[in-house]
């Protein structure tokens, strides 16, 4: 889809379909006002008539308009005008979109960033409403041999701003563009079936990615890591036949002094269980336990393609977890690249396995912070459902700007606890520690285990296990905590500059 910004007079305007806003109470918009004034109350009449409410996600089509130059008029609801948030903004953009799709419509165009919106700039709903409109336009057709390609829907939107903020308004276009990409990538490499999907694949797309734009990748092999001496993230490969990788990304467009923000995401790219093997049920999802590692190179092209001024180092651990004859079994201790010992009383606990031994690593880079993503617990997902990422860090400063970010970018993580209390259940007869504390905490736990590899810096770990992708109908990737991570990184630029 192509997107432009335009300051136009929406009665002159020919155009397959203009997009306006209507609030719950039947109040129109300002754009909307001049359009019923100019068409002597049409718009009131579909009203009166009780044809359109106005609630949120709901849309009317309206053809031949008395007195505009676009064949349709959409009517989009903005739900009630008191409540009206940055959430229903984005709703009401994904609402005209998903109600374009099966239209007639190719160009459209949108008067909904003209619709204030408390404490959003232009830059920010020109930002939203690109993000909002791709994502809902997104579709996964790369394995189908008859490709998704319907005429309708559209091809180009222009968004109509005030005079004024034209110039915000393109900026803000940029930004969305630019996340809307990293969004669109990290659901595609999520939505891969697991044998195009490998991590022989995730590297070679790394790769790509830092030829394209020109940041440095380095991918680690077998042999290099064997030497490292990273026991637990191998132990875990071991039973499979792909060769695990080991990824390092270096954007370094900050000042040289300034220490990195590290991201470390988990790259399991497919996940039995190992020979703790997981029922048949829904085994089929966990190609998704990679969305860790696609949410780091989703956020790497985002802030490349934002030539963000800061410098940042990504870290991919990736490998699968196969129940073969190698396979690492339960009661096997681990020698952990810091020394640390570990006892494997369950092998689908195997995620931590790979990220304690990346956490190690990254101490080398003295960085700044590091966040660790990663699909890492089903106990997150019925504490928190799909609606929040679970959030742990060792740092409460670090802890409130990722929050933060969260709630700006409609991405929202849950600060959870991580109390001393909780290390105790990983005590272990065998070893310096378990890789589970039992079924109570469990995602707790998963959070206690990394942290004692990350006592050297500000760390913090999101666990996205149950925000990552979406089950049922709807099955796919969300691109999530992509915009989380964006928005984090941005701040942290702007506070550089201060």
């Amino acid at each position: 889809m192509e997107f432009s910004i335009k300051n136009d007079n929406p009665l002159k305007l020919q155009s397959d379909c203009l997009i306006i806003g209507v609030y719950e109470d039947k109040k129109l918009s300002e754009t909307a006002q001049s359009i019923d004034t100019a068409s002597a109350g049409y718009l009131s009449l579909i009203l009166k008539r009780g044809d359109f409410d106005g609630k949120s996600d709901t849309s009317l089509m309206l053809h031949n308009v008395p007195n505009t130059a676009s064949e349709r008029v959409l009517l989009v609801g903005l739900g009630k005008e008191s409540d009206f948030s940055e959430k229903q903004y984005c709703k009401a953009a994904r609402a005209s979109i998903k109600a374009l799709a099966n239209s007639g419509a190719s160009k459209a165009i949108t008067f909904l960033a003209e619709v204030p919106v408390k404490q959003l700039s232009a830059k920010q709903k020109a930002a939203l409403l690109v993000e909002a409109s791709l994502d809902a336009s997104y579709k996964f057709s790369a394995n189908k041999k008859k490709k998704e390609e319907s005429k309708k829907g559209l091809s180009v939107l222009n968004i109509n701003v005030a005079a004024d903020d034209v110039k915000e308004a393109k900026l803000g276009l940029a930004d969305g563009l630019a996340l809307a990409s990293g969004v669109s990538f990290a659901k595609d490499l999520g939505n891969l079936p697991p044998n195009v999907c490998t991590p022989s694949y995730l590297a070679e797309q790394a790769q790509s990615l830092g030829k394209k734009h020109d940041f440095k990748v380095k991918v680690l092999e077998r042999d290099e890591l064997e030497k490292l001496g990273m026991g637990s993230f191998l132990a875990v490969s071991q039973g499979s036949e792909e060769p695990p990788k080991f990824i390092i990304m270096q954007h370094l467009k900050g000042k040289k002094d300034q220490k990195p923000v590290v991201l470390v995401g988990k790259g399991i790219t497919f996940d039995t269980g190992g020979i703790s093997l997981k029922s048949g049920s829904e085994m089929d999802e966990m190609k998704y336990d990679m969305c860790g590692a696609a949410s780091v190179l989703g956020t790497f092209k985002t802030i490349a393609e934002m030539d963000l001024p800061l410098n940042v180092i990504g870290v991919i651990p990736t490998c699968e977890n196969m129940p073969d004859g190698r396979a690492t079994r339960p009661g096997d201790v681990l020698t952990s690249m810091s020394g640390l010992t570990i006892e494997v009383l369950n092998t689908d606990a195997e995620g931590r396995l790979i990220l304690c031994d990346a956490l190690t690593y990254v101490e080398r880079f003295e960085p700044s912070a590091v966040i660790d993503i990663a699909t890492l617990t089903g106990a997150c997902v019925i504490a928190l459902g799909h609606h929040a990422s679970g959030l742990f860090s060792n740092n409460d400063d670090l802890a409130k700007e990722l929050l933060h970010a969260g709630e700006t970018s409609l991405d929202r993580a849950w600060h959870m606890p991580m109390w001393d209390d909780y290390q105790p259940l990983l005590d272990s007869n065998f070893a310096d520690m378990a890789n589970i504390g039992g079924r109570a905490a469990g995602s707790i736990t998963a959070a206690c285990f990394l942290s004692r590899f990350a006592k050297k810096y500000d760390w913090a770990h999101l666990d996205v296990a149950g925000t990552a992708w979406k089950s049922g109908k709807e099955k796919g990737g969300t691109g999530r905590p992509v915009p989380l991570l964006t928005a984090f990184l941005v701040n942290r630029a702007n506070s550089s500059k201060k």
